[in-house]
């Protein structure tokens, strides 16, 4: 009996995860003309939590999230939807849309600009944000 209750108490606190990182486009994002015009190279990273165990289990996809639904959702959004002058807008609208299509209760999204528009060398800028449904 005890060890029925420590299993369902640890059950109700497993944070599973379906990350999808790296999705990699050429948008026209950004506050300056040149970013508008030309556009800039995005990477998007997505990090989804949600109740993973009944996959575990059956491996079956109808227990998961496909993947591939994730990645194009976020290609629309970045890449076909609208222009945003921030990034950080444009995180939020990926969450928003994320959160409303799936079955999750958490998400993280980061969004990095990899060509910014800087003077200096730079890697990339970035904004992250968490929304729970």
């Amino acid at each position: 009996m005890r060890r029925a209750a420590a299993t369902g108490i640890l059950a109700t606190m497993a944070r599973d995860k379906i990350i999808v990182g790296g999705i990699k486009f050429h948008a026209y994002h950004g506050l300056t003309k040149l970013e508008r015009q030309v556009g800039v190279r995005c990477s998007i990273d997505v990090e989804m939590i949600l109740d993973l165990t009944a996959a575990a289990h059956s491996d079956k996809l109808k227990d998961t999230i496909d993947y591939r639904a994730v990645h194009e959702m976020v290609i629309n959004l970045g890449r076909n939807g609208r222009s945003y002058h921030l990034i950080e807008a444009l995180a939020g609208q990926i969450a928003d849309g994320l959160l409303t299509r799936f079955p999750i209760e958490e998400v993280t999204v980061r969004v990095r600009k990899e060509t910014p528009v800087l003077d200096g060398i730079v890697d990339y800028v970035g904004a992250e944000v968490t929304r729970r449904g």
